[in-house]
């Protein structure tokens, strides 16, 4: 990043956050007088969900900004355009970012060092991804739901998610949500989306059912609340598993309209935030796959089919990533910023110390469940 435009970078997000110092709430306190009694009085403070995230998105902030400063010393890799006249006849992009400039990496491909360094860089993303991801889901779970999309959610959680999906979540004992997804048809974005709002509107509304004053509900008098709440957690760990295995697609109409109808500046300034480092880490680590896709090919030839996307390969089953506590966060906020590794560092990348593993430890500790 130019310096230019990583000054401009850093002055808007100060400003984005300025207002922030003034999102308060009252503490208890004690103050001391002159005649050396102590009184009781009520002091204020930056709320406390700002105080936790804002450092830790800052921290974030800075950890991309180095990774992306890392580069700029590289030589072995560099990007063509469709133009280019010296690489006319070699096989151009044929996925859907058919506009992004293409890789050229040397014709035996990238020596062992950059490839061991570019992976090392590759990692330290993702754990900025996945941070991001999850302070992001955590804000939006905190915004109100708008009346006008409850209005619009059908009558029940079967209407919304049809007879298959709706049997497979209810009705069987064994709960396997990788086989489920593996059945449905997610080719395509637009897929993706339309079976996301599905569930997102079946979680309402089975949590409005549960929640009702009157205590009557659609599912019968057979159905226990035990029951009840193993299909509601069915259904978001799908919704978990879908969001991380698919990080770029666009947001769900449930957060479309928490973010439109949101009144909350601080939740406002919280979400913006963390979604455009979410944005950019998933385009950075979307280079360096391109960068590891072309180095592969360069090796192999043969291996001349598109690349597979390496996030929505990973199965996530067996742990989903949960929302980070406040110790986490305080972990995150009080930690060092890695020493930033450029290629030329990299060379005894052996004898360094894996930075990775702070911001790994941070997101790999225990965390709460989500409050409804």
């Amino acid at each position: 990043m130019a310096p230019e435009r990583k000054a401009r970078w850093r002055k808007e997000i100060d400003w984005l956050l300025s207002v922030t110092d003034h999102i308060v709430e009252f503490v208890p306190s004690t103050q001391k007088l002159k005649d050396g009694t102590h009184m009781e009085i009520m002091t204020t403070q930056q709320r406390t969900d700002l105080r936790m995230n804002i450092p830790a998105l800052r921290k974030l902030d800075a950890m991309l900004l180095d990774c992306l400063n890392n580069f700029k010393d590289q030589y072995e890799f560099s990007y063509v355009s469709k133009d280019d006249e010296s690489v006319k006849g070699e096989p151009k992009r044929k996925d859907d970012q058919w506009w992004i400039p293409t890789p050229k990496v040397p014709p035996d491909g990238l020596s062992e060092v950059t490839r061991k360094w570019l992976q090392f860089q590759k990692d330290c993303v993702n754990q900025v991804l996945k941070a991001a991801m999850a302070i992001n889901a955590q804000v939006l779970s905190e915004m109100e739901i708008p009346e006008d999309y409850i209005d619009s959610l059908p009558k029940n959680g079967r209407a919304s998610l049809g007879d298959s999906i709706y049997r497979s979540i209810t009705v069987d004992d064994y709960f396997d949500p990788d086989h489920l997804l593996s059945m449905m048809d997610l080719s395509s974005e637009h897929r993706i989306l339309d079976l996301t709002n599905r569930i997102e509107a079946s979680v309402v509304i089975w949590k409005r059912k549960m929640n009702a004053k009157d205590g009557k509900s659609a599912w019968g008098s057979t159905v226990s609340l035990e029951k009840r709440e193993l299909f509601e957690e069915r259904a978001e760990t799908i919704l978990l598993i879908i969001k991380h295995r698919f990080p770029g697609i666009p947001q769900s109409a449930l957060d479309i309209n928490k973010i439109e109808n949101n009144r909350d500046v601080g939740h406002a300034v919280l979400e913006s935030y963390s979604r455009i480092l979410e944005s950019l880490a998933f385009t950075v680590l979307s280079r360096i796959e391109d960068v590891l896709h072309a180095d592969s090919l360069a090796q192999n030839p043969l291996l001349g089919e598109p690349k597979k996307h390496l996030l929505r390969e990973t199965s996530l089953v067996s742990r989903v990533e949960e929302f980070p506590n406040s110790k986490e966060l305080e972990r995150l906020n009080s930690a060092e910023t890695p020493t930033s590794m450029t290629l030329s560092d990299f060379m005894g990348w052996t004898e360094k110390k894996d930075t990775t593993d702070d911001l790994s430890e941070v997101m790999q500790s225990p965390s709460v469940h989500r409050q409804t």
